[in-house]
């Protein structure tokens, strides 16, 4: 609806409270359950630059001691704070950049707070306990609902929070705040945002929670597998081996120590989207229609 104004000059001022309508390929509509049409925050393309940057700089960071030779002095221990002081200068880039790409308003800023303060809550309540933690499912559904730029900053800013709530800041927390927003970004990146609703969208986000928690703890893994010693060689890691070599030992690293936690969170994940899912993807796209991203005032004659 609009509230119309006669200004001084016989035009009309009309401040519009509903979403407009999308004007280019960058803006992802999804139709909510009343056949409105409710926009996940914008990507535009300053944003996808910044958000290729910050995966390329994970990828390199979390891979690189396969390639490095025995002589390197390999810890994840010592570039973990270097990680960790150029995580947050980008992680405040794609902020800035989705800002600028008018995708991010200050409605968008309070959604995230919120989000990633009910996502750190939910983090305790599992203790981590066989894997269970049903912060996951949160993430998948928001990443769903608000886009893959908006899914990245959330996961990364939940999992610092959460670190903070529960002490758990340590060498492996930017790793985990990096693998974190990559879990909540692929639900956004996730196909048929016109298309699917119902247990049909709520059984694709719950494939994907579960193989995503698989891929979680496998990332997670590779940051504490090559400095962790005192295992059989089997599965141990063997700097300067061949790639091929010590990624047999890693798969077999991981069957061995986590694939128990793993299934663990993708069970928890699955149930509570299947059971919660329908609900909270309700909830979660009235919200964004009733903030009105992008909102404009225009000037009608």
């Amino acid at each position: 609806m609009a509230d119309r104004l006669p200004s001084t000059r016989g035009a009309v001022v009309t401040h519009t409270t509903e979403p407009p309508e999308p004007t280019g390929p960058a803006k992802r509509t999804r139709p909510d359950h009343a056949g409105r049409a409710v926009p996940a925050v914008r990507l535009g393309p300053r944003a996808v630059v910044a958000l290729s940057l910050i995966t390329l700089i994970g990828i390199a960071v979390f891979g690189w001691p396969l390639l490095a030779d025995a002589n390197s002095g390999l810890a994840h221990a010592r570039d973990a704070p270097w990680l960790f002081a150029a995580l947050l200068p980008l992680l405040v880039g794609v902020v800035i950049a989705t800002i600028a790409d008018d995708g991010m308003d200050a409605k968008a800023v309070a959604m995230l707070g919120v989000l990633a303060a009910v996502g750190a809550a939910l983090r305790p309540l599992g203790a981590g306990t066989a894997g269970l933690e049903p912060m996951f499912f949160l993430m998948v559904l928001s990443g769903r609902v608000l886009g893959p730029g908006f899914g990245f900053v959330l996961g990364s800013v939940t999992m610092f929070a959460s670190a903070l709530l529960t002490g758990g800041v340590g060498p492996w927390m930017p790793f985990q705040m990096l693998a974190m927003g990559w879990f909540t970004m692929g639900a956004g990146l996730l196909p048929g945002p016109h298309r699917l609703r119902g247990r049909a969208e709520c059984a694709l986000l719950a494939l994907y929670g579960a193989l995503a928690s698989f891929a979680y703890g496998t990332v997670m893994n590779l940051q504490g597998w090559t400095f962790i010693g005192g295992l059989s060689s089997g599965i141990s890691f063997h700097p300067g081996d061949p790639l091929h070599d010590n990624l047999i030992r890693f798969f077999a690293y991981c069957a061995a120590t986590s694939l128990g936690w793993d299934l663990g969170r993708a069970a928890l994940t699955v149930v509570l989207t299947l059971t919660l899912g329908t609900t909270l993807l309700k909830a979660l796209r009235r919200a964004t229609r009733r903030a009105a991203f992008e909102a404009q005032v225009t000037f009608e004659d």
